[in-house]
């Protein structure tokens, strides 16, 4: 039976907001959440369950999906709400880790960070019996639990909490496929938001994977840290609907630890990640780092972290801000670092709307290598596509419009919307990265000044008439 997926997201919705509990999208986004990932954690542990003799489940019995919510007619009530909110929420955050069970430090995790917002024990049965018409063992299903995961990210837009683990789907895919992860390579996102660089990663080293080995060296080699509850938990439902049985997640502030304490063993080949930016760190997170990096300014952290973690002969692909790119002081000293430690060969700038509308400030996709200094720096300006004015929550960047950059990036050859900085001149610059288009301006002041003189009257005369 085909679930309509929309219709039925539409019906959960409006039960949620008979329910007293629930206050506003967030809320209801959360709760619906840990539902989500529950239910797609029992179903895989039945389908795991069919396929090996000896799995042993890390939940006790009454805590599986089918003993109090895989039956319609089952708990309702203020029964129900008891056992979810006595019983479910304290026995799974006070599983025992002793046994070195990764799938039981899993649901650990995520329970910590959550709550059941529902009050009313009937409504919450109206929910799972919703979700009860989706199996995630089925292949159409599982495909649907895509749609559902983009429904709950625009809906979280809309309510104005994901803009910092929110990056656009073709950017995700665009920066996987140029920097082309290999099979046995150490991949990490530091920020990984709700998995969107883990899952493009994860597809594109599957298609390297020819046996069960294979598949077990992605699983331990592709490692996600994030730190807020919501994200955490949608990435690890993300990597289990894309068969990691235990992803290699680690629910903590990457900035939350000296940065000497990341040593040789947390080295990794390659990073992809959008971290955060336009915030101020917590917790005095700052003292983490070397007095003359140290900074409130959480990108500019986060750069620094990832130089340190790459490997020598590693790259990376991240996003980050234009303020990220200029500025003096501390911000000059890291982008110092970085050009002496990295090779920063590629600079991709975007539009401002590219994540809009959660952010509007203009960013820019940058590839590095670690291990030689930078000599020079190909720059490429992305332009919107003809006719539209801006990105949009309806029309967002599409995978397409990054064609012509992976043309360009083979032969990376100067033109009007590309052109090459040697490293002199930004020394010159201060290390200021922040250099625009100049064939841009060209264009702009292409007309002669007779030409703008007699523009300029022919307005006067308009104005006059």
């Amino acid at each position: 039976m085909t679930v309509n997926i929309s219709g039925l997201m539409k019906s959960i919705r409006n039960i949620m907001r008979e329910d007293t509990g629930i206050n506003g999208d967030a809320q209801r986004i959360e709760q619906l959440g840990w539902m989500i990932f529950l239910k797609v954690f029992s179903d895989k542990e039945r389908e795991m369950k069919l396929m090996g003799e000896n799995y042993r489940s890390p939940l006790q019995k009454e805590f599986h999906w089918s003993q109090w919510a895989g039956n319609d007619e089952g708990m309702t009530g203020d029964e129900l709400l008891s056992f979810v909110d006595n019983k479910l929420f304290p026995g799974i955050r006070g599983l025992d880790l002793s046994s070195g069970n990764k799938r039981a430090l899993i649901l650990r995790e995520v329970f910590e960070g959550n709550h059941n917002y529902m009050k009313s024990g009937i409504c919450l049965r109206k929910v799972l019996n919703k979700l009860n018409e989706i199996d995630f063992n089925l292949s159409d299903d599982r495909h649907f639990f895509g749609e559902i995961y983009e429904g709950m990210l625009k809906e979280l837009q809309s309510a104005g909490k994901s803009g910092e683990f929110y990056t656009p789907r073709a950017v995700t895919q665009f920066m996987t496929d140029i920097i082309n992860p290999i099979l046995g390579e150490k991949i990490l996102d530091p920020a990984c938001g709700t998995g969107g660089f883990l899952t493009c990663t994860i597809e594109h080293l599957k298609k390297q994977a020819k046996t069960p080995s294979d598949r077990e060296t992605i699983q331990q080699n592709v490692m996600g840290w994030e730190y807020k509850p919501l994200p955490f938990l949608l990435a690890t439902t993300n990597l289990i609907l894309h068969d990691i049985e235990v992803p290699n997640l680690r629910y903590e502030d990457s900035l939350g630890r000296p940065l000497r304490e990341y040593t040789g063993k947390d080295r990794v080949d390659v990073i992809l990640a959008n971290p955060p930016f336009g915030g101020v760190v917590a917790n005095n997170n700052e003292n983490n780092f070397p007095m003359n990096f140290r900074t409130k300014e959480s990108a500019d952290l986060f750069l620094i972290m990832m130089i340190h973690l790459l490997k020598d002969g590693g790259r990376a692909a991240i996003v980050l801000p234009d303020g990220s790119l200029t500025g003096e002081g501390v911000k000059q000293r890291i982008r110092e670092q970085w050009l002496t430690e990295c090779n920063l060969h590629t600079i991709i700038r975007l539009p401002n709307s590219v994540f809009a509308p959660y952010a509007t400030v203009a960013t820019n996709l940058l590839f590095f290598d670690k291990g030689t200094p930078t000599k020079e720096i190909c720059y490429y300006e992305h332009r919107l596509p003809e006719g539209q004015k801006s990105y949009s929550k309806t029309k967002t960047i599409q995978i397409e419009e990054f064609d012509p950059i992976k043309k360009w990036f083979k032969n990376r050859k100067a033109n009007g919307v590309c052109w090459k900085i040697s490293i002199d001149t930004i020394k010159e610059r201060g290390w200021d990265l922040d250099i625009k288009n100049p064939n841009r301006e060209e264009e702009e002041s292409s007309h002669s000044t007779v030409e703008l003189l007699e523009m300029l009257h022919k307005s006067f005369r308009q104005i006059v008439k």
